[in-house]
């Protein structure tokens, strides 16, 4: 049985606000609780990593060591997940664009010289090596990455915790971890892969599942930020839903997920928006979004 129904909760819900589905046990949360003061991207400074407000309800996130072919450092991993929490906490945006700076890398892996300097197993894990990585993965709005050259390793990864993949037909791919790429290929590609070492191109990804569409390296940019555009343009409760939604499909089972999708149908009453989508429908009319 349900901790609490959702008849129940949406009743305490002030108007115009959402619910949001939650956790192991389909917990229904007003998504007003989630909602953040919000913050100008000048309060963000960093030396690897910029943010840009592209207009549009869309931030651009660039990593910002083309010298080190961007390679994945503490610093870099720190500064991006406070920049993305910023960007998640403002209401400004509702999609975010990352890629790498300067044409030749994405990330082309983590610091090697910087990992290296760890002398021993008692170090790493002391310092629980890598767990920042999963603060990534909990951004709630959608995160396209536009791959623009090597993706390896450290790379490859952060790539896969975007929602989207879109890559230059320059891009290469490779050393991906056994969890996300096995979940994204399939085990005998991810097999492939990750026992020979081997790189693979733009479009073999494409092909593997792993990206979502490959476009010529000079219109790469414009490409994510039209599609970050057309994203924001949708309803942001409902988009941040269905988000939610893919991500339980692709860790959970079919029962699970279809349970999670109906509680997230079902929490779409208690927005303004789910109310606006029907009428437009309805009286045949383009919707106008409120956000709420």
């Amino acid at each position: 049985m349900l901790p609490c129904r959702l008849r129940q909760v949406c009743s305490l819900v002030p108007r115009a606000s959402a619910c949001v589905v939650s956790g192991e046990n389909f917990l229904v949360r007003p998504l007003v609780q989630l909602q953040h003061r919000a913050l100008s991207t000048m309060d963000f400074s960093s030396d690897v990593l910029t943010m840009e407000n592209k207009g549009n309800a869309v931030a651009m996130l660039r990593l910002n060591r083309p010298k080190a072919l961007n390679a994945v450092s503490d610093d870099v991993c720190r500064d991006l997940v406070k920049a993305l929490q910023m960007v998640d906490a403002d209401d400004a945006f509702r999609a975010i664009v990352l890629t790498g700076s300067g044409e030749k890398a994405f990330a082309a892996g983590a610091d090697i010289k910087e990992m290296d300097s760890r002398p021993d197993f008692p170090t790493v894990a002391r310092m629980d090596m890598l767990q920042h990585w999963n603060e990534i993965s909990k951004i709630r709005k959608p995160v396209i990455a536009a791959v623009n050259g090597f993706a390896l390793g450290g790379g490859c990864e952060l790539a896969m915790m975007c929602d989207i993949i879109l890559a230059s037909d320059k891009a290469k791919f490779g050393m991906g971890g056994t969890q996300r790429l096995t979940r994204a290929v399939g085990k005998s590609k991810a097999m492939e892969w990750i026992l020979t070492g081997n790189f693979f191109t733009a479009e073999q990804a494409e092909k593997a599942g792993l990206v979502s569409r490959v476009v010529p390296a000079d219109k790469l940019e414009a490409e994510a930020l039209q599609l970050a555009t057309d994203i924001a343009k949708m309803p942001y409760h409902a988009i941040v839903m269905a988000k939610e939604c893919v991500n339980r499909a692709y860790e959970s089972s079919l029962a699970e997920g279809l349970l999670y999708e109906r509680r997230a149908f079902h929490a779409t009453w208690a927005t303004a928006d789910r109310s606006e989508g029907m009428k437009a429908f309805v009286e045949k009319r383009e919707p106008e979004w409120q956000h709420k």
